[in-house]
Parts: structure tokens; sequence; C-alpha cells
């Protein structure tokens, strides 16, 4: 059921309580992580944190926790399965759901005892009346229990009866029939596409503002959730631009609070501001110049992986007056006189090339004096930590380094998170230049698809599901800006990547078609579930997005024979 006092109905339940805190791999449910963390350590309330990467993680991690809890928060995971029939809980356990997954399964709603959502209720949920989907079947069994009992009656008056009593029957199962129909309708409509709606650190930001425990770092920490929404493509120009909207008033209200403190100008003190920034990944960390390269924005518009492209990012720098060597070297050495109007300068050659909003409404902050980080700077550089890719680190080893690189008194760890997600910008791009220029993405009818074999470099960093999807729209772009087949513009795309080469099993990714005005939804998800379940093939869906998968190598051709039949 849905939560409609998160103070009172959640959070004063689980104060005095143990709490199991199970937490999805990305990296708003971190931030949400963060926030209530900090929550929880004000008011004492003893917990447990568990990363969990899928469902499989998710079961094994309730297993292992349910005999010394009793009250279970799920954040990012967990509302779009029928969490009870999954787990099979006992009647005393309680679970507190704050997930920007949708739809959120009905039995999850309707669930009065056991289930909590922490959802927002204006989003556009859209779930189905209670009537509509559940009904009560107590009338039938009360009519079909008469018909035994008149054994004493006369033969002929029993038979007209009998008649009587058929033809009513014949009539429910037919009603019943009809509404069964019309209930599978409604819960396909219903379930048919995924996608996300408000951010989980936005939800806990304002329990925190509630409680009013609000601080400047869980304020920046709900910032970097909406942005990994935008990052990672998971919500619409409208939802994003309302949400950034609702923090900018909690920002203003903030620096007003803090204008007469006297930590003002103290040295450690942090400052964020509403920017209109450029859409340049990372630019204030590396050279300009680089960061136009990869920068899924600037490549695809010039399409940087063809000589033209080349030639005409030297008109576009020649157009600015930007010296080449200032551009080349790291953003922090250029000359001041160049760094203080760069963005309007920037902006005004961008509209002559056609790149007329390569500014964006975000947030930047100040730590001190001497660093400066905008809101998708801190969201690459957790990514990258989290999905690190190296040879002793286990995935919660990742998890609790992503946590850290968080907090503001962990600057060292942020920094090696911004190396790793450049490292990782520049082998999206590099693999991206790859397969448009060896024609790797075919036309299959109703989608494009793309397969990276074996062998490609990077591949091992493409296993990981936020690097696969990032991948996946980078590449849509960049096909969509260097395609002249116009039907191939408005098609979806499928994207399969080595897993593990032992086990020999490949990830899979399917994402909507590229447009600005795209609702972000994915139908891709119901879409491989029917796939694999007509052609048997071995598939595992693990993640909490449906539109991930994982599939035997052999079972690749069958099962997108049967994804193309399915879809056209």
């Amino acid at each position: 059921m849905f939560i409609t006092d998160i103070r009172e109905e959640f959070y004063e339940v689980v104060t005095n309580q143990r709490v199991a805190l199970l937490v999805a791999a990305d990296i708003d449910a971190v931030c949400a992580c963060k926030i209530l963390q900090v929550l929880f350590h004000c008011d004492q309330v003893q917990y447990t944190l568990v990363p969990v990467a899928g469902w499989q993680d998710l079961s094994t991690a309730f297993l292992e926790h349910k005999e010394q809890f009793q009250y279970f928060v799920l954040l990012n995971c967990g509302a779009n399965v029928d969490l009870l029939e999954m787990l099979q809980p006992d009647d005393d356990s309680v679970f507190f759901i704050c997930d920007t997954h949708r739809p959120v399964d009905v039995i999850n709603v309707y669930n009065d005892s056991q289930i909590k959502l922490l959802i927002k209720q204006d989003d556009d949920l859209g779930v189905p009346s209670y009537d509509e989907i559940f009904r009560d079947d107590d009338e039938e069994e009360g009519d079909s229990g008469n018909e035994s009992d008149e054994g004493s009656e006369p033969s002929g008056k029993r038979r007209r009866f009998d008649e009587g009593a058929v033809e009513r029957r014949i009539e429910r199962q037919r009603a019943k029939r009809e509404w069964e129909g019309r209930r599978r309708e409604i819960l396909f409509d219903y379930e048919q596409y995924e996608y996300h709606g408000t951010s989980a650190s936005m939800m806990l930001f304002e329990l925190a503002w509630v409680l009013t425990k609000d601080t400047m770092d869980m304020l920046w920490w709900a910032v970097i959730g909406l942005t990994d929404q935008w990052v990672h493509d998971k919500i619409t120009h409208m939802k994003y631009v309302t949400d950034i909207a609702t923090m900018q008033r909690h920002v203003s209200r903030h620096n007003h609070r803090n204008e007469d403190e006297e930590n003002a100008l103290s040295i450690d003190c942090m400052r964020i501001s509403f920017e209109y920034d450029l859409r340049l990944t990372l630019y204030q960390h590396w050279s300009l110049y680089e960061s136009i390269c990869n920068s899924c924005y600037t490549s695809c518009h010039f399409k940087l992986w063809t000589l033209n492209g080349q030639k005409k990012l030297q008109e576009f720098l020649a157009d600015m007056g930007l010296p080449l060597k200032q551009v080349r070297q790291k953003f922090h050495s250029m000359d001041m006189a160049i760094k203080g109007n760069l963005r309007d300068v920037i902006e005004e050659s961008s509209s002559k090339y056609g790149m007329k909003d390569i500014r964006v409404q975000t947030f930047g902050v100040h730590f001190g004096f001497k660093n400066r980080f905008l809101a998708s700077d801190m969201v690459h550089a957790a990514a990258a930590l989290l999905e690190s890719t190296e040879k002793d680190e286990s995935p919660s080893d990742n998890f609790l380094k992503a946590l850290d690189s968080l907090s503001r008194g962990n600057l060292d760890r942020l920094h090696l998170g911004i190396d790793l997600a450049k490292k990782k910008l520049m082998a999206i791009q590099q693999t991206v230049a790859s397969c448009i220029c060896t024609n790797l993405i075919v036309s299959q009818g109703p989608f494009l698809y793309c397969y990276l074999m074996e062998g490609t470099p990077d591949v091992k960093l493409f296993s990981k599901p936020m690097a696969l999807i990032l991948l996946c729209k980078y590449l849509l772009k960049a096909f969509v800006h260097s395609t002249r087949n116009k039907r191939c513009k408005l098609l979806p795309l499928v994207l399969a990547a080595p897993k593990d080469v032992e086990k020999g099993s490949v990830i899979v990714v399917g994402i909507p078609p590229e447009s600005e005005t795209s609702d972000k939804k994915n139908f891709f998800g119901r879409a491989f579930e029917k796939a694999a379940e007509s052609t048997s093939s071995r598939t595992l869906h693990d993640h909490f997005d449906t539109s991930i998968i994982e599939l035997k190598t052999e079972d690749r051709s069958k099962f997108l024979d049967a994804l193309i039949t399915l879809l056209s």
C-alpha cells in the first residue's frame, strides 16, 4: 500500500527497531542510502546495510537476515515484482519500498499489512482500481452448495430447479470469463512499459526535510540522485526540469540560512549553486578538447568518427577564437581571462553549428575555495567506482567505495572515480566510433541490433549494466546522426555484449527510439520475457531493470529471431 505520511507511517515505526537496509547498485540508490544513514545515525537506529545487484542477491540477503530482522527497507528495488510471492516471508515481516521502477506491481499496491510503498502518489502511476483486478468468488461457492440439498423433493420439481441452477451457473461462468479477459487486457496495458518515477534520494530528502534534519550534504546527495536519472536517461526532460525546480527551492532555502552563519567563509564550507552549465562531460577535470571529443552530445553532432567531423571540430574551435594550446591543456591551467566567459563563448559558437541546447540546468558545489564539482561529475565518478572492473574488488567493495566517494571528506576517492570515469568515456567513444565505421549496427526490421564481439577492446567494461546502457544510448544517438535512412532513425536498439566468456553468457539491453520528446517508456522487458519463453532460451532476468537480461551465447540467434517475429 502507498504510505501517505512518510514520517508517521515509516520513520517513527522503524526508529526503535533494528532495520535491514537493502540497496540496489545504482547511484540514486547510493545517494538515498547516504541520506537514510545520516538520519539513522541522528536517531541511533541500528541497521545493517546490504548492497544487492539483482533479484538473486535480494533473495539471498533476505534469507540470511529474516531471522534477526522484522523490518526491511528496500531502495530502488522490489516495487515492480510481487515481492511476497518471490521472498515468501513470515507474516510479521514488513517491507518499506522506496523504488523508482515503474509500473509498481498491483499486489504490492493492494497489500495493506506487509508492503509499504514510499512512492510519490502524484507520479503518473495509472494503477488499475481494486475491483478491476480482484474479485470475490464467495457467492459462486454459495450457489453451488445449494444444489445437493434437495434429496427429498419430487423429481419433476428438482429437474426444473436444476435447469434454473444450470443456467445461472453458465451465466456466472460467462461473466467470470469476460471479467478475466478484461482483467488480462487491463494488466497488459498497465505492465506493458517499464519507466522511472521520482528519484529515491529526493523522496528521502523530503523525509529529512519533514523531520527538520535536512543538511547541505543531504541536499547535495538528492541533487546527485536526480542527476543520475538524467545522465542515464531514465526520465523525460520535462520531469527533470520540474524536479530541478523543486531542488532549486531547497537550495535557495539552505543558502539563505547559511548567509548569516559564521561558517559562511570557513575554509571547508560547502556551497551549492544553481548552474546553467555546459553539456560537456567532466570538462572542469579534463582538457576542453578531450571533453568535447568524449561527450555524447558534441561527439554525435560533429560526427567525430569521420574526417569531416574532425575538420568541423577544428573550425568550431577556431570560431570560438580559443588557441589550441589552451584548449588542449587541463581546464584548471587555462588562462583566467579565457575561463571567465568560456560558457558564453561556447554557447554562441554552438548555436551556429546547430547545437542550440548545449547548456543545461544543473547544480554545482564548492567544497571550500579549491574544489568545484558539477552534479554530473559526481554521477560519472561514483558510477565508475561502482562498476570498477579491477580484479581483486568484490561488488560490495565497489559499492562501499562509491558510497565513500560522495562524502566531502573523501575527495581522493572522488578524484580516483573521476579518472576511472574518463577511461570509461574514452572506451565508450572508441567503441561507438568502431561500431559505426565497421557498420556493426544492423536493422533487423522492427529494431536495430548490435553485437560487441569478444576481443573488442574494453569489452569487459561493458559487461556491467550502467556502462552498457550508457554505450547503448550513445551508440543509438551516433547512428541516428550518421544514417541517411529515415526509417532507421525511428527504431529502438538492442545491444548485446559478452558477460562471462567462461560460462558462455551475453548481457543484452534494449532501449526505446532516440528522440528529444520521448516518454522514456521501454517495452523491451516484456518482449524479452515472451521471446525467451517461446524459444525456451536459457535466460536470466536478474536485473531490477527488466530491459536488461543475460542469455546463453548459443541461444542468441533463436532468441533474436523470436524477438523479430514478436515485434514485427
